[in-house]
């Protein structure tokens, strides 16, 4: 029995040296390949063509493999196609860059001179607004001080209720003035004696 195990042994050990099952595998899956782009590629190329370069295809990559897995490590190279379009991306990319920069110069500028608009129109109405106030405010205080010099007979009442507030509303946070409001009411009314 212990003869029939070394013996299995033995035909493990010999299988492992002659055939490696990674690069077997992959040998069977680029046949398989190489059949879908011969279909493909029938009425393109020859038969005899397709052969040599599945061959050349399927025997660069069995070294390939054999010696990456044998631990030689050899440097990976891209595909001309995606050099290509990697230097495309980039080219792109840079572009993009230099025109995003440039937008963004354009409305930080944009920004500067609106704002500048603004405050300028700001000061503007400002400067208009105190200039109405301050003629309002002499109108009224003409009107205020003319008013308070006209003597009339027998409407010094009238004055007097005149610079009283007699809104309800607006006396909430004062004492309560409602008995001298009503006394000076009556007074008005009151022919003078």
């Amino acid at each position: 029995m212990s003869d029939h195990l070394d013996d299995g042994v033995n035909k493990l050990d010999n299988s492992t040296d002659d055939v490696d099952p990674a690069a077997e595998f992959i040998a069977r899956e680029q046949n398989v390949l190489a059949e879908i782009e011969q279909d493909d590629h029938r009425d393109e190329n020859s038969s005899e063509t397709s052969n040599n370069m599945y061959n050349n295809i399927n025997s660069n990559s069995n070294s390939n493999l054999s010696n990456q897995i044998n631990g030689d490590k050899q440097p990976f190279q891209e595909p001309e196609k995606i050099k290509k379009w990697r230097e495309e991306q980039r080219a792109m990319l840079n572009a993009k860059d230099e025109e995003e920069a440039k937008r963004k110069k354009e409305l930080a500028e944009q920004a500067k001179k609106e704002v500048e608009e603004w405050y300028t129109r700001y000061r503007e109405q400002l400067n208009k607004s105190k200039q109405t106030n301050r003629e309002a405010c002499k109108n009224a205080e003409k009107e205020w001080i003319a008013e308070r010099d006209a003597e009339a007979p027998g409407q010094e009442w009238e004055r007097i209720t005149r610079m009283c507030d007699f809104n309800p509303k607006s006396s909430r946070n004062s004492k309560d003035t409602s008995r001298m409001k009503s006394i000076l009411l009556q007074l008005k009314q009151q022919p003078a004696p």
